[in-house]
């Protein structure tokens, strides 16, 4: 029997791979999406919470692939590998009318390939950051995929010029964000006050990302509470795994006040007159926001030479990639200590009108990525499902 049960042999399936967060609610939506527009489909694969709570049947949880940084993959190879290849394996068996890779590059371009070879066909969800690293990727895409979706319109030409379809279907956080209520609304939420100055402390999702800079957030908002006495902060943790790392740094120093909060990172966030935040997809949450920011992140010295030898900015957050400039402060690695966290925070806070016009720079990029995401997304990947039923 396959992996798939009791699963109806006559339907149409869309097989999915979901490797992050942000995946998770992009699947999340297409599938919603599909369903909307084919009710008689499908979907299996590796999936979040969202996407199992869409409809998605998972065969390995989506945790199975959130792993930080060269290094730390290293050690979880053989089962990331045992993973791809009984997924390839359960999906040549069972042939789903389409494979949608979303984001997770590493691990589904080699699994799109297999599939694409077998004549299924394969459509990747979110580019690969072609532009800012590993460009030479795209060569390979072009034998493993038969669409590209991008999230970013400038990333659309990449494709274009090397003969590989894509689709700019935007991002999915622009539509889900743009009205989203306003900082008074949430800090009345929150139980925050109205007239404070209020900073969100965001350092990551996994417990990887907590271990290396829980101490060093906490650190920072102590510097920050010193020159300002009366900031309040609040901090988002995604599970208790987290929330036990972020707490254990808080007892080590008993001054600081933090507001903890289970998820509701976009809450803390809209609350916030300033954020401090760890590099990812919380940077573009929060420039969808328009909120001003400090960028930081820390990660073995190794994984960071590796990845500053390949990459091609000079910049590493999303705010910054899209505006091709630094809009906002990075601070990473050796540069990122409690003392200069604590002066970039303190310098926006202090410079009202540079955060207005961090604001409007952030205002004019959600107008830019909001589009009907999943419907367009939907469209792309409709033709595929259709040709097979054909």
């Amino acid at each position: 029997m396959s992996p798939s049960g009791g699963r109806d042999t006559q339907a149409l399936v869309v097989g999915l791979v979901a490797g992050e967060a942000s995946g998770d609610i992009l699947g999340a939506h297409l599938v919603t999406a599909l369903k909307a527009r084919r009710p008689d489909l499908q979907f299996e694969g590796v999936a979040g919470p969202r996407m199992i709570a869409a409809g998605v049947k998972a065969l390995y949880p989506m945790d199975k692939l959130s792993v930080r940084g060269y290094v730390e993959v290293l050690r979880h190879v053989p089962g990331i590998i045992n993973m791809r290849r009984q997924l390839a394996r359960h999906f040549l068996r069972t042939l789903p009318a389409v494979f949608i890779g979303i984001d997770a590059p590493d691990f589904n371009l080699g699994l799109e390939h297999k599939l694409k070879a077998a004549g299924i066909a394969t459509v990747h969800y979110v580019s690969p950051s072609l532009w800012a690293w590993r460009g030479e990727r795209i060569h390979f895409m072009k034998r493993a995929v038969d669409r590209v979706l991008t999230v970013f319109p400038f990333e659309a030409a990449i494709y274009e010029k090397e003969a590989i379809p894509v689709t700019y279907v935007g991002h999915t956080l622009a539509t889900q964000l743009a009205d989203y209520p306003s900082r008074s609304t949430v800090r009345t939420r929150l139980g925050l006050r109205h007239d404070a100055v209020v900073i969100a402390l965001l350092p990551g999702s996994r417990v990887s990302e907590l271990q290396a800079m829980a101490g060093l957030f906490v650190d920072t908002a102590e510097r920050i509470a010193n020159a300002m006495p009366d900031a309040e902060f609040v901090t988002p943790l995604v599970n208790r795994e987290t929330r036990a790392l972020f707490e254990a740094a808080l007892a080590r120093r008993p001054a600081v006040r933090v507001k903890l909060l289970n998820g509701q990172s976009h809450a803390a966030i809209a609350a916030a007159d300033v954020v401090l935040v760890a590099s990812g997809t919380a940077t573009l949450e929060t420039a969808l926001l328009r909120r001003p920011m400090v960028i930081t992140y820390r990660m073995p010295r190794l994984s960071a030479w590796l990845m500053k030898r390949r990459g091609y900015l000079p910049y590493v957050g999303l705010p910054n990639i899209l505006a091709g400039e630094f809009v906002v402060p990075e601070l990473l690695q050796d540069a990122a200590t409690p003392r200069a966290l604590a002066h970039a925070v303190l310098d926006l806070l202090n410079d009202a009108q540079r955060r207005a016009a961090i604001s409007e720079r952030f205002a004019h990029m959600l107008g830019d990525l909001k589009q009907d995401t999943a419907q367009k997304a939907a469209d792309a990947v409709l033709p595929y499902i259709d040709g097979r039923r054909a």
